[in-house]
């Protein structure tokens, strides 16, 4: 019986989910199985891969066959390099302890990549925040300084129209008094 380490969809439609699997290559993609060494969620961001590393090597050492998409999955867990490496030990190129040093240092360096990674992008995201504030802080202060200028001149041009209406006043003003005395003595 040829093994496969393959997917085993479930999940909605839209919205996959995936077992992997041990499974007989004859056997439907979605029927029976040997044994679930692994789920894998491609809808979250990043997606989740959880995969007992120690399992898959196991069953590759015993002959199952990783699919393509499996392969690519445990290759990103290090079941890929771990196998390498075992396959080095069991030919005496070196020993148990130095494959699993050499794995935990494969595993140590992943991580701290993915933390940089991580990382970075959170820095991007402030940087990006921070711009956008400032950008709008610019726009809040050009619109501020254009209605306080609108605002001036409105103001500017109310006090010449004031004062315009006032200089208007002042000479009606002086000619009403004028011809009010001037209309009493006659009436008296």
């Amino acid at each position: 019986m040829p093994l496969r380490i393959r997917l085993q969809r479930f999940g909605k439609k839209g919205a996959p989910f995936y077992h992997i699997v041990v499974a007989d290559g004859r056997a439907p993609r979605d029927g029976k199985f040997v044994e679930k060494i692994g789920t894998y969620d491609p809808m979250k961001h990043p997606a989740v891969i959880n995969l007992d590393v120690d399992k898959a090597v196991d069953w590759m050492r015993k002959g199952a066959q990783p699919s393509d998409t499996a392969r690519s999955l445990m290759s990103v867990k290090g079941a890929m390099l771990k196998h390498h490496l075992l396959r080095g030990v069991d030919k005496g190129a070196f020993s148990v302890e130095e494959a699993e040093k050499r794995f935990q240092a494969w595993l140590t360096d992943k991580e701290a990549k993915i933390q940089k990674i991580a990382q970075d992008k959170a820095d991007k995201a402030v940087a990006n925040r921070k711009s956008r504030m400032e950008a709008e802080a610019k726009v809040r202060e050009t619109i501020a300084g254009k209605v306080a200028e609108k605002r001036a001149a409105a103001a500017a041009k109310q006090a010449e129209e004031a004062a315009a209406a006032q200089a208007a006043e002042a000479p009606a003003a002086e000619e009403a008094p004028a011809t009010e005395t001037a209309e009493t003595p006659a009436e008296a």
